[in-house]
């Protein structure tokens, strides 16, 4: 190999190791692996920069304004109420997050699955108490299994189906000819996981604790006539679920009703007392079928959607002390209404509107953001902080904001689209009714995300144009020595590990010839080797960069980069061994 192959891999083997060992920001890793390989000649500033334009980075930033509209409606909410449903366990959690994304894969580019599921899961574990960690890594191999099961799962299936009918003038592969391969490698991938999770996936973000301190909210709720609530019990309502709060009661028809059971069914008009901690306040204003029982909010001058949700802390100066909150006539006086009220983290018995207002309690407002910078210097409060995304959800635009996912669905599958095009008319859709805002939408794209995938595909760019994954790919094939089924496997390890290094299309294209060449010598049919080409590039398990769904649930999960290779080697060496063994009984060599 020249200096530039030599090069190239010692630059790709100390980011790793950066990345492995130090925690760094992957974006800012392998943004400077790519400066270096620019600045000294390895890459020209278009093969350096060609991430930038790589469809698929693009379709993840646009997908990230699509799950915008579909989040700020409250669309995800409820995909997560009606199929993840209530698990009694880690395990069955996973299966339930598992099982739908797998099937969903296989007919969908499994970027807008995960890209959908993301905040449904983060919202669900909270909901019922479960590390998120537990999760994400699940849901990304889920997805990159599900894609196996057929041609359409994945653009890597694509890609070498074409390169079958372009350089082996082969015929292409029927629709579900992979399933034969793909389900079983499903059910190995989900049982793997959840079998083995427990002691290869470490808890990265643990569950919400519950401290005696917490400041302790009390806030008064109204079940809206004929909502979706109405009818439904405590339980099934999922008024239950929510961490660190606690339903005091509820007020029917001015008669209060005290211990309240699970299975006591909702009224129109119902009025419901909670005690609790703020996050799980903040996820109460987000339910359907739920408003604040004080009519103050409904008076404000500002509209729902440029609403928010401040805390503010009472001064001894304030003249709201020592009066109860109906009485101190607080929109009037700073065009905001108190929802929630917080004392040293003391239980307050009274309903909002009789609480005596002392200093020192903590405000929950809902106001225009103006608020903030009106009050932040007024000697009526010690302290005023607003709320991360306490916006109010346009549930009245849940309809269309899911049947404008459904289209994007139906207008990919038959392939009247491409999954780019169909993603960049829903993200207009969503903007054009409304269901997320410019600014919105702007805020809602991960930005550390596309930055890897563009820097990995560059990187990728160069371990090919070097010639260092070709040498190396080259040297493994060779020890093959005429044996057909170690020629197999040594195909996988390489097209493995070079998925992991680079990106799985750049793998495939990169192994493809080197495949052809190999059962050219050996007198056997391409098709086996060009079938484990296609599971090696997608059996990307064991790296974060290896591919874009394992970079997607990198931040969320709160991963660090050995968490990857924990659970993801054995189960990459699971796959290869299913897929060496499998492979060549369901298409023979000759």
């Amino acid at each position: 190999m020249e200096w530039e192959a030599w090069f190239t891999l010692a630059v790709v083997a100390i980011s790793f190791l950066l990345l492995a060992y130090r925690g760094g920001a992957p974006d800012v890793i392998l943004l400077g692996a790519l400066t270096i390989l620019l600045v000294s000649g390895v890459l020209t500033p278009h093969e350096a920069l060609a991430g930038l334009a790589n469809e698929g980075m693009v379709t993840v930033g646009v997908l990230y304004v699509v799950v915008s509209g579909l989040r700020e409606t409250g669309s995800i909410a409820w995909i997560a109420q009606n199929l993840l449903g209530r698990p009694k366990s880690v395990s069955e959690a996973q299966l339930r997050v598992m099982a739908p994304v797998a099937g969903l894969s296989a007919f969908l580019n499994n970027t807008p699955v995960v890209a959908i599921f993301i905040p449904a899961i983060r919202d669900w574990a909270r909901r019922n108490r479960l590390s998120v960690s537990r999760l994400m890594i699940p849901l990304s191999y889920a997805a990159i299994a599900g894609g196996t099961c057929t041609l359409i799962g994945t653009s890597t299936n694509l890609v070498v189906n074409g390169l079958l009918m372009e350089q082996a003038g082969m015929d292409g592969l029927g629709m579900f000819e992979l399933s034969w391969i793909g389900l079983p490698l499903v059910a190995a991938v989900l049982l793997f996981v959840v079998a083995t999770s427990g002691w290869l996936l470490r808890e990265r973000v643990p569950v919400i604790d519950q401290f005696a301190d917490v400041r302790e909210y009390t806030v008064e709720m109204e079940v809206e006539p004929n909502s979706a609530l109405s009818g439904k019990s405590i339980e099934d309502a999922g008024l239950r679920q929510l961490p660190g709060l606690y339903l005091v009661e509820i007020e029917r028809n001015g008669q209060p009703i005290t211990a309240v059971s699970p299975h006591e069914r909702l009224q129109d008009n119902d009025r419901l007392v909670f005690a609790g901690i703020v996050d799980s306040v903040v996820d109460l204003q987000k339910i359907r079928g739920l408003k604040p029982a004080t009519n103050q909010v409904f008076k404000l001058d500002s509209p729902d959607e440029e609403r928010t949700l401040v805390e503010a802390v009472l001064s001894d100066s304030s003249p709201l002390i020592g009066k109860s909150v109906r009485d101190g006539r607080f929109r009037t006086r700073y065009d905001a209404a108190i929802i929630a009220v917080a004392r040293n983290g003391r239980k307050i018995r009274d309903k909002i509107g009789d609480i005596v207002l002392h200093p020192g309690d903590t405000l929950l407002l809902v106001c225009h953001p103006h608020f903030v910078e009106q009050q932040r210097n007024s000697r009526d409060f010690f302290l005023i902080s607003r709320l991360d995304d306490s916006r109010p959800l346009r549930h009245e635009r849940a309809t269309i904001a899911m049947a404008i996912l459904v289209a994007m669905v139906l207008s990919v599958v038959p392939g009247w689209l491409t999954i780019l095009e169909a993603a960049l008319l829903a993200a207009g859709g969503m903007l054009v009714t409304r269901c997320t805002s410019a600014s919105l939408a702007r805020a809602a794209v991960d930005w550390q995300v596309l930055i890897v995938i563009a820097a990995s595909f560059g990187i990728g760019i160069a371990l090919q144009n070097t010639g260092a994954a070709a040498a190396v790919a080259d040297g493994l094939v060779s020890l093959a020595n005429g044996v057909p089924w170690l020629a197999l496997a040594l195909i996988f390890v390489a097209t493995a590990l070079f998925s992991a290094l680079a990106t799985n299309n750049a793998a495939a294209v990169l192994m493809f010839p080197i495949a052809l060449l190999t059962a050219q010598r050996l007198e056997t049919d391409l098709l086996p080797f060009a079938i484990t080409i296609m599971i090696a590039a997608s059996a990307s398990f064991a790296t974060p960069i290896g591919y874009q769904t394992n970079l997607m649930v990198f931040g969320p999960g709160g991963y660090r980069f050995s968490d990857y290779l924990r659970i993801g080697i054995p189960l990459t060496v699971l796959v290869g061994l299913l897929t060496t063994a499998l492979v060549p009984l369901i298409w023979p060599f000759r």
